[in-house]
């Protein structure tokens, strides 16, 4: 709503009604001086005539009728159904022949709360909206999440992904380009990623990975406290456990992939906008671009997890802004 001494709202209004009516200035000369069409002028003065200064505020803009409206009878029997019968939108449209969509809108409208939200043999109620389980270790190095993604390789002249299968490069089956294994070293608490472009997922290759990967932490000030991994070959080797040493080593339950979650939205965000961003010649146009991916992702990318904020931001004296 605009502001009550503005121009033409209840003031201006009545200001302009009343030099129409109570002082008798033509309707053209009320409208020049206000700034309005004859029109507007016109009708606001014959409001004024008919409800004095009650007649100056807004009026709703909704309609008096709307023709596209379900009826009050037919929503009805939306919800009839919705609580006898547990039936969700798209069952309850084929049974009144409407369109789910439409029923979706009309059980929102009622607050109706979801089937997976209620009880299946009384249906009420059993909790509010759920909030999505997150959780997050309190300082770095409390727990590094590790994993590998592998990714084809892109024959030279490009891949499918954008030429098409048809339009693509063929590639005999025997000169396939092979698998990229990327390994990936994620703090918990910063998101912080240490991540290196391997040919392999071997015990001996993971194990090397690691010892890497813990010096980068280490350079930035995090001291590693935990690992996470999956149950992997490499991971459950007695190599792998060697390298660790004192660190805690936990492994995620198997077939529970969202356990080690943030890894694994880590990969998303690498297809997103690294691997698949745009169309590549060759896979080594495509591996010289990765440091500056992980670098952006590091020290450049707001994270919606941590505020806005860049991991590096959340590493202590990282960026260097403390001397």
């Amino acid at each position: 709503m605009s502001h009550g001494n503005a121009s033409l709202t209840p003031t201006g209004r009545l200001r302009l009604a009343s030099c129409v009516v109570n002082d008798g200035w033509p309707l053209r000369r009320a409208a020049e001086r206000f700034g309005v069409s004859v029109t507007t002028a016109q009708r606001w003065s014959g409001r004024y005539r008919e409800q004095g200064q009650a007649g100056m505020g807004d009026r709703s803009s909704r309609p008096n009728r709307c023709p596209g409206q379900l009826p009050t009878r037919i929503e009805h029997r939306i919800m009839g159904l919705r609580v006898s019968r547990r039936w969700g939108p798209a069952r309850i449209g084929y049974r009144l022949r409407l369109n789910p969509a439409t029923v979706g809108k009309v059980l929102t409208r009622y607050e109706a709360p979801r089937l997976a939200w209620t009880d299946p043999a009384t249906g009420c109620r059993l909790r509010a909206k759920p909030k999505p389980f997150r959780y997050e270790h309190a300082a770095p190095g409390d727990l590094v999440h590790v994993d590998i993604k592998k990714l084809g390789r892109i024959p030279d002249g490009g891949g499918h992904r954008f030429l098409g299968r048809a339009a693509g490069i063929r590639v005999k089956k025997s000169a396939k380009p092979g698998t990229a294994y990327i390994h990936h070293a994620m703090d918990d608490h910063t998101r912080l990623v240490y991540s290196e472009i391997l040919t392999d997922e071997r015990k001996e290759t993971a194990s090397a990975f690691w010892t890497r990967a813990n010096n980068y932490f280490n350079g930035c000030g995090i001291t590693v406290l935990r690992v996470l991994t999956d149950n992997g070959s490499p991971y459950r080797s007695k190599l792998f456990a060697q390298t660790l040493g004192s660190i805690t080593h936990k492994r995620t339950r198997p077939y529970r992939p969202q356990t080690n979650g943030k890894v694994e939205r880590f990969n998303r965000t690498l297809g997103e906008e690294w691997a698949y961003a745009r169309l590549y010649l060759s896979e080594a146009e495509r591996v010289a671009e990765y440091a500056t991916f992980i670098h952006t992702y590091n020290h450049h990318r707001g994270h919606t997890a941590l505020g806005g904020k860049s991991p590096a931001d959340r590493v202590p004296n990282l960026c260097g802004q403390y001397t």
